[in-house]
């Protein structure tokens, strides 16, 4: 069974103030992300083992949305797939894909933009959400991926892991099951899920 590495996408703290306003409103609540494996779960919370070992129990709100992702291949990226990809700039002004993930077509337009990324293992590089316009397949694969504000040439190289992601329910969430779980921390650094993350037949989340 092949495993992905996990590559994440560090979600940024936004501060806003009107023109009027004296002073910047506060800082959103702290988001954080959960890799790793499930040891138990109910219908209010999950509890997680993270890949280094920390264990922590996360609530599970009731409307807390679910997805599933499975293994894909380089031949589901078509034109008109809506994907995700972490990527590092080429010095011909390319990106470099690291990961690709495939929305299903009921998850078009989710996180559409191009973005600052921090990887698990510290590396920064960007994440391209959008609407592939036109691919080009040799030794691997060129796509254009067009967004709202742009567009951009992607490299894939034909090693790089490709997934899909598709709604999904709370029936996945299972003791054993691979989990990536985008929380928030409330007072006191309790964790409340905005996002889950399951994967199938043992893939693990990438993102």
């Amino acid at each position: 069974m092949k495993f992905f590495q996990i590559r994440a996408l560090a979600a940024s703290v936004l501060l806003a103030g009107g023109l009027a306003a004296a002073h910047a409103q506060p800082a959103q609540p702290a988001r954080t992300a959960v890799r790793g494996t499930i040891d138990q779960v109910s219908p209010t919370s999950v509890e997680v083992t993270a890949r280094n070992g920390t264990k922590s129990t996360i609530a599970l709100p009731a409307d807390v949305r679910v997805a599933a992702v499975s293994i894909a291949k380089l031949t589901d990226i078509k034109p008109d797939s809506y994907v995700g990809t972490a990527a590092v700039p080429q010095a011909d002004g390319t990106l470099k894909a690291l990961e690709v993930h495939v929305f299903a077509a009921s998850l078009r337009g989710m996180g559409e933009g191009f973005r600052p990324w921090e990887g698990a293992d510290g590396k920064k590089g960007s994440m391209t959400n959008g609407t592939v316009g036109s691919v080009v397949t040799t030794s691997g694969t060129t796509m254009k991926v067009k967004y709202k504000e742009g567009e951009k040439t992607v490299v894939v190289p034909p090693d790089v892991p490709v997934v899909y992601l598709e709604p999904g329910d709370a029936t996945l969430m299972k003791v054993g099951a691979p989990a990536l779980i985008f929380a928030q921390k409330g007072d006191g650094g309790a964790l409340k899920a905005l996002n889950v993350i399951i994967g199938k037949d043992g893939t693990i989340p990438p993102m």
